[in-house]
């Protein structure tokens, strides 16, 4: 049952991945990476895999270690369900990669690559777009704004 599942956790995030790196300009791919739900079936493979050791995952989370995180990473279903924790978050990352490029108006070849990154390796994905963004930006011309770019117009509130 381990396998099924770490297999269905990449499936059901698949179609959200295609939809943003294959489909960018598409209305419908905007929509449905909009909304924060789209993590919710890799957390429902997530609830199905850890179901099984659930008290023993749950006692280890309140009092982690090192050597108790690699027992419980013997269970298959424990790995499959981190598998699907993982997918979900690189997902959640990914769409606001996808999103926050989208309102810069960078380039959709730019982004693919950059978004197969963070399906791949999410911790390099990011800061390399967080990196990127301010210069690919491409801010669009409005009559009330002046030639001077101010780093509030680039930067999200607080940053």
């Amino acid at each position: 049952m381990a396998d099924t599942l770490f297999q269905l956790a990449f499936l059901v995030v698949a179609p959200f991945w295609v939809l943003m790196i294959f489909a960018p300009g598409w209305r419908w791919s905007e929509r449905i990476a909009g909304s924060v739900f789209i993590a919710l079936p890799a957390l429902v493979v997530w609830a199905f895999a850890i179901g099984p050791v659930l008290p023993e995952f749950a006692a280890e989370m309140l009092n982690p270690d090192l050597a108790g995180v690699r027992s419980l990473f013997a269970d298959d279903d424990v790995v499959a369900a981190v598998w699907a924790q993982v997918l979900a978050w690189d997902l959640l990352v990914g769409r606001w990669i996808y999103l926050d490029s989208r309102e810069r108006r960078v380039h959709p070849l730019i982004m693919a690559p950059l978004l197969v990154l963070t399906i791949l390796l999410s911790p390099i994905g990011l800061p390399l777009y967080l990196a990127l963004r301010i210069p690919l930006t491409r801010r669009p011309v409005t009559p009330d704004a002046g030639p001077a770019r101010r780093d509030e117009d680039v930067l999200p509130q607080g940053a």
